[in-house]
């Protein structure tokens, strides 16, 4: 029989290395080494340990932020090497008992934040020149090689031990849950025969047949396995962009406040209605000056709007996925001053060349993508008040359905709502298929993009901003708490199941990518295969792993 689930009920995203458990990170210059030991009592659930360097959610948790930091607070880094500080293994993946006792969301959001973490690793090394190095020395298997995958190159230990394996087909009945069936085919470009039959088997492979299907980049001898990864350390670092001299920027602690079913932040606030099974996001624009310079946005640091805005955002993006798992939609809701957002715009537009600039641009376009992909329905809502301007227009663009008020509301003297483009809407906020959210919108009319160009700057109100695309409805005063109001109890009496796939089929339209297939396709796989008996039943094998006991599998293929 399977254990009772055992997820935690509160999960915090925040961390900082001097609390790690699992994770050690050491700078040396342009190389920084981020060592793997896990610590196999500390784990975020009960029931488990984290034997042979198996990983749960605190593991990743800690890994994400090391990856922040190392971009933020390490501008020196240019190449950063993964590598196990256990005797005999790299990493052996999720943890297996972990996985049998979590509830399915718990199971589902796991895989879709370490997708995240990694693609943040791919980031990295392609947008900010800083090159992920996977170290690979004892057992890589199933998430420890989806680590590795995740690393621009992979050197392998050629010891007669140490091997690269996907085995999760053959002995828990469900796929690579962060990416590896992709990221084999598309990434590594290993050819499709032969990751067949690497993905059928469980023992893995290593040596000369590893390099040859592509499957690392070198094998080096045990004896010579640390000066070769230093050496080539060293080369992937000189050849990075990345600022030698510059002064890193610390990624203080979040200044969150959790009362009830409120949560506060500097420039965000949560209000969640449990009857109506919906949270409300109201997002602060710029309440004071913006800097001036780019040594006055350094000196302004993690307090710097566009980069505390976003660390906020991303923090209750990951407190709602996971901590509130039947609040099944967002509606997003802003104040402040739209010619603020704008001038932000500007100055990073002016300075986006500068690496602390092009780190926060980068980060802004991976929270935007975190919310792209979560399962929740996104409602826009864009009132007198509002500051929806620039690079806060694309939560109006990511929602799913927008509304904005025509008029102004009875007995309130503000001027009528606005929209505004900047340049930031055309480029530097990509979603996961490549395209800008405007695109996304024009696919049948590419000119339009062209022709929203010349608007960028003006404050169109509703008539206007209905008439080039940018919103849903314009209902007036009289018809607009009823009409969001109708829209959210429609939502909640839905199947949270069925608006999952309709909203993530919808959300993606256009050209594919790697991340995108990764989300659109693996995740949506794996959701289904970890409601399935044949994997999570009394006699499934993710259950039954390690018991002794064979699956009794289910034989129609549907």
């Amino acid at each position: 029989m399977s254990s009772a689930p055992d997820t935690p009920r509160v999960i915090d995203f925040q961390t900082a290395p001097d609390r790690y458990h699992h994770w050690t990170l050491e700078c040396d210059g342009a190389v920084a080494w981020l060592g793997l030991r896990v610590d196999e009592q500390a784990t975020l659930g009960e029931g488990y340990e984290l034997k042979l360097n198996s990983y749960d959610l605190g593991v990743d948790i800690e890994l994400y932020d090391a990856v922040q930091r190392l971009r933020f607070e390490h501008p020196e880094v240019g190449c950063v090497v993964v590598h196990s500080k256990h005797e005999r293994v790299f990493c052996a993946g999720a943890n297996i008992r972990m996985l049998g006792r979590a509830t399915h969301a718990h199971k589902v959001n796991f895989c879709k934040f370490t997708n995240e973490t990694r693609n943040g690793i791919e980031d990295a090394t392609d947008n900010s020149r800083q090159v992920y190095l996977a170290a690979v020395k004892g057992s890589c298997a199933g998430g420890g090689y989806e680590l590795a995958l995740a690393c621009d190159e992979i050197i392998l230990a050629d010891d007669g031990a140490s091997a690269v394996s996907l085995p999760e087909v053959p002995l828990l009945a469900v796929l690579p849950g962060t990416g590896g069936l992709t990221r084999l085919v598309d990434k590594r470009l290993v050819r499709r025969d032969r990751a067949d039959f690497f993905c059928t088997i469980e023992e893995g492979i290593r040596g000369k047949r590893a390099v040859d299907w592509r499957l690392v980049d070198r094998v080096v001898p045990s004896s010579a396995f640390d000066e070769a990864v230093a050496a080539r350390a060293a080369e992937l670092a000189a050849a990075s962009d990345r600022p030698r001299s510059a002064r890193g920027v610390a990624l203080a602690p979040l200044a969150r406040r959790i009362d009830g079913d409120r949560v506060t932040y500097d420039n965000l606030e949560v209000h969640i209605d449990r009857q109506a099974r919906a949270a409300t996001l109201v997002v602060k624009g710029p309440l004071d000056d913006l800097p001036g310079d780019i040594e006055a946005i350094l000196a302004a640091g993690a307090r710097f709007w566009p980069l505390a805005l976003m660390r906020e955002l991303d923090d209750a993006i990951l407190h709602l996925r996971f901590n509130e798992e039947e609040i099944g939609t967002w509606m997003f809701k802003s104040e402040g001053d739209g010619e603020r957002v704008l001038a932000a715009d500007a100055l990073l537009e002016a300075h986006a060349e500068h690496w602390f600039v092009r780190e926060v641009q980068l980060y802004a376009q991976r929270v935007l993508k975190r919310l792209d992909v979560s399962a929740r329905t996104l409602i826009a809502a864009v009132e007198p008040g509002s500051c929806f301007a620039g690079s806060l227009l694309e939560l109006v663009l990511a929602a799913d359905q927008s509304f904005m008020l025509a008029g102004q509301f009875e007995d309130d003297e503000r001027p009528p709502a606005t929209v505004a483009l900047s340049p930031a809407n055309f480029g530097r906020l990509r979603m996961v298929n490549g395209l800008t959210r405007l695109e996304a919108r024009s696919l049948d009319e590419p000119a339009a993009v062209e022709r929203l160009r010349a608007r960028v700057g003006e404050a169109l109100e509703a008539e206007a901003a209905e008439a080039l695309g940018l919103v849903t409805f314009i209902p007036d005063d009289i018809d607009w708490e009823d009409e969001i109001r109708i829209l959210v109890e429609a939502r909640a009496g839905f199947s949270p199941d069925a608006l999952t796939g309709m909203e993530a089929s919808l959300r993606f339209p256009g050209p594919e990518t790697m991340e995108s297939k990764i989300f659109s396709r693996l995740s949506a796989w794996q959701n289904w295969i970890f409601q399935r008996p044949n994997a999570v039943g009394d006699q499934g094998a993710l259950v039954l792993y390690g018991s002794g006991e064979r699956p009794q599998f289910n034989k129609h293929r549907v």
